[in-house]
């Protein structure tokens, strides 16, 4: 059991603004503890205050990596989400935390094994208030619903819209074999062998999987079978090794695959992802252009379909592949010479890679 180090945080203006409080009261507060679950995923995805009740909300960083929370107006996660992503490289400074009125109270960044506390009093006006993560690339999956209302009443979990899809099929409790039934497709933020500290791992429907990295903006490798062992995870060692349980029909050779203008590509940075219908679509950028990539299954257990983005490229784009990667190319446009996909600026606006795994000789 991870050791957590706390420390209180009571975030006074807009606070205080909104009914706060001075230390002289001595009502009791409502508490709420906040874990961090595999899967970015905090472990209280929604509770109820009443209006102007004292809340004491702990969170516990259980995770390996660093997490804040914000608790916003309603109707507004996904504005402060997009806002957060385009601090840039003033980001850490700060807190990855944009300023605006939209953002009611904050936990700063929490490091692994440390807790933060927020006292505060809640709004005066009833409704649905968001809390969210908006450390990079985890504003679209890690959120929650502060519920303000006098009955205390929320809707049947099933059709709560306002908490991850994922969280409305599972109740995701606390168990050391793991924190939920998964149903595909569903991702976990890993370490694992092969693969940058950043790489996200992916299952799919009909029993594939695959694993993409933050830390290189490329696909590193794909199986087929059983998913991942994360036994020493659930048991609580937050930089344990997840360890790959299938059979592994792709490993990239290549590194990363796309060249604009047909050059070396330069900078390449990841933009974080977003969920479409409970699939990540990874954003990175290559010397400024955006780039969006969607990986699906099909029917075979042995392939993958890419889904390419680049809605605003005007040059020539390739695609470029190794032998002995393990699988067979096949793409929806543009034209193949050996290894390399050449596409117009037409073509690559929004292209399609199928990968197959290759038959053994």
């Amino acid at each position: 059991m991870r050791i957590l180090e706390r420390q209180s945080v009571i975030i006074w203006g807009l606070a205080m603004a909104l009914g706060g409080w001075t230390a002289e009261q001595a009502e009791p507060a409502k508490t709420v503890e906040m874990n961090v679950l595999p899967g970015l995923q905090f472990s209280e995805v929604r509770f109820a205050v009443k209006p102007g009740e004292k809340v004491r909300l702990v969170l516990n960083n259980t995770d390996d990596m660093n997490h804040n929370l914000l608790i916003t107006r309603p109707g507004t996660r996904e504005r402060v989400v997009e806002m957060a992503g385009k601090l840039g490289e003033s980001g850490p400074a700060a807190g990855y935390v944009p300023n605006t009125a939209d953002i009611l109270w904050t936990i700063p960044l929490t490091a692994p094994g440390r807790s933060r506390t927020l006292i505060f009093n809640a709004p005066d006006e009833e409704g649905i208030y968001p809390y969210v993560c908006t450390y990079p690339g985890h504003g679209n999956v890690m959120f929650g619903a502060m519920y303000v209302s006098s009955s205390g009443e929320m809707p049947e979990l099933s059709e709560d819209k306002h908490i991850p899809e994922i969280r409305r099929q599972h109740s995701m409790a606390e168990r050391r074999d793991h924190p939920y039934t998964p149903v595909a497709p569903y991702h976990y933020r890993v370490f694992i062998d092969g693969a940058s500290p950043a790489a996200i791992a992916v299952a799919l429907p009909n029993d594939i999987a695959y694993c993409w990295d933050a830390g290189t903006c490329y696909l590193r490798f794909a199986w087929h079978g059983a998913f991942l062992d994360n036994t020493d995870l659930w048991k609580g060692k937050g930089n344990a090794e997840s360890k790959v349980v299938g059979d592994i029909f792709f490993r990239s050779e290549t590194g990363f695959p796309i060249s604009v203008a047909n050059k070396t590509p330069g900078e390449i940075v990841y933009k974080g992802y977003r969920m479409k219908n409970r699939y990540p679509e990874f954003h990175y950028q290559v010397d400024g252009i955006d780039i969006f990539e969607l990986i699906h299954e099909t029917p075979e257990r042995t392939s993958l379909i890419r889904m390419f983005r680049i809605p605003e490229v005007s040059v020539p784009v390739e695609f470029r592949t190794s032998p002995g990667e393990g699988v067979v190319y096949s793409a929806s446009a543009g034209v193949w010479k050996e290894n390399v996909l050449h596409l117009s600026p037409q073509e690559s606006r929004s292209f399609a890679i199928t990968m197959m795994k290759a038959d053994k000789k």
